[in-house]
């Protein structure tokens, strides 16, 4: 397989959905809202630039008012979704979006959830399978190939609307060798022929950029915080631990402080003081767009994707939670789209209205005729490394002057406490659920970030 690492991303603000250029930016910080439930949302988004507008238009056939209507609904449904979810527990068997309405439909197991899916206001599919069962024999995939990565077997996925996991195979024989080995129950695994060869996007040619140890050259994801240390994630096939990067005008910028590739495919760069992330995506003189949060966007939701190769191009979520093999070795845990890119794309942005999705990681394909693109999700990067997802969010920075806390009313939060998106805590006599993975800080109490905790 043919294999190029994309690299380029800009730490300008917020590469939210997008690799930006990454020069030094002043301006107002704020942590990103997770926009889960609870959280306002207009019935249009009024915050998509230009630029992502012109690329629905061009890709999905959106005019602006149709593509801010879309963006917000698909906002709302993944809120809907996730609080199904919840409550479905084990029948709980997926969710999707569909259409130019974003129409919700939730599958379940069993019968007696359709009258609780429908008073949600979503369309409700009773299916054979729950999506923990489904994602047990994904796993089951995903061990055999972490020893031995399965030759000319691209991808696989649980696939919601199929209610079973595909396996996308050159060969049926290559398939049938794979779940042997994996000892997967045929019965819900679907072998689909696929000609796929996917690579990581590396190209050493540049627009906004950064460098890696002087030489290769990648684009920023999102600008990220783990404490007072600003930095921004990235590709983990972009560097490793200790490497050093400086910026697209040479400047020295700062280092890798973790990096995994394969398996996954995310890094953190910590930078120095001359470096201000805020929470913008380059929008190629187009006006940048502005990241909110990063709610995870639905099976069949428009997401776009900014490159420094080939700037905007849009198109649907097709699966998330998918493993693709790379001549280096399998990434597990990507998404899969219908958006195209090519070298020199690796590493940007993917965003969903306003809510960053994650980083290219590789694929197949190219944007004159079309392919598949996977793309890293942002919020495990977050909770691997402890960070904080810079963006236009509400709760403030934290106190300058350490020894002047505020008051503890108790509880199990803690300050100085690495928290996974879904934690539950206590405070001052009230639940709090975690809404994106963060280190917490002296002033950032749930009650006062609403954009990090929502009350259970």
């Amino acid at each position: 397989m043919e294999s190029t690492v994309l690299r380029r991303r800009a730490l300008a603000a917020g590469t939210a959905a997008v690799a930006v250029g990454a020069l030094a930016l002043a301006g107002p910080t704020g942590i990103a809202s997770a926009g889960q439930p609870g959280s306002a949302v207009p019935a249009a988004d009024d915050r998509l630039s230009p630029g992502l507008l012109e690329a629905l238009r061009r890709d999905l056939g959106l005019d602006a008012g149709e593509a801010r209507a879309r963006t917000g609904n698909e906002y709302r449904a993944a809120a809907v979704a996730a609080r199904l979810e919840k409550s479905l527990g084990a029948d709980f068997a997926g969710a999707r979006v569909s259409g130019d309405s974003a129409v919700l439909t939730v599958a379940t197991t069993d019968r007696a959830d359709v009258t609780r899916i429908t008073a949600a206001g979503a369309r409700a599919e009773v299916v054979s399978h729950g999506l923990d069962r489904l994602d047990a024999v994904k796993s089951a995939l995903d061990a055999v190939a972490l020893e031995k990565a399965p030759k000319d077997v691209p991808s696989w996925y649980v696939d919601v609307r199929a209610n079973r996991v595909v396996v996308n195979a050159a060969r049926t024989a290559a398939a049938d060798r794979f779940l042997t080995a994996a000892g997967v129950p045929r019965g819900l695994v679907r072998v689909v022929r696929s000609a796929e060869q996917p690579r990581t996007y590396a190209d050493l040619r540049g627009g906004d950029a950064y460098y890696m140890n002087g030489s290769g050259r990648c684009s920023i994801g999102f600008p990220v915080r783990r404490g007072t240390q600003d930095g921004f994630v990235s590709a983990g096939h972009c560097g490793t631990p200790g490497v050093t990067t400086s910026g697209v005008d040479q400047r020295a910028q700062g280092s890798f402080q973790g990096s995994t590739f394969p398996g996954r495919d995310y890094s953190w760069v910590a930078v120095n003081a001359n470096w201000t992330p805020r929470a913008l995506v380059n929008g190629y003189g187009n006006g940048d767009v502005t990241v909110a949060g990063s709610t995870q966007a639905l099976v069949g939701s428009s997401v776009c994707r900014s490159g420094s190769t080939t700037g905007w191009h849009c198109g649907t979520v097709q699966q998330h939670n998918t493993s693709v093999t790379y001549q280096e070795g399998t990434v597990s845990g990507v998404t899969r789209t219908d958006v195209c890119a090519e070298p020199g794309d690796s590493g940007g942005s993917f965003v969903s209205g306003s809510q960053a999705q994650g980083v290219t990681s590789g694929g197949s394909g190219n944007c004159s005729q079309g392919g598949t693109t996977y793309y890293q999700p942002v919020n495990p990067a977050l909770s691997a490394f402890g960070l904080t997802l810079v963006t236009s969010g509400t709760p403030t920075d934290p106190p300058t002057d350490p020894t002047d806390p505020p008051t503890e009313p108790g509880g199990t939060w803690a300050a100085g406490t690495t928290y996974a998106a879904g934690a539950v805590v206590t405070y001052g006599g009230a639940g709090y659920r975690c809404l994106q993975g963060h280190r917490a800080q002296a002033g950032w109490q749930p009650p006062n970030v609403p954009a990090l905790w929502q009350r259970v």
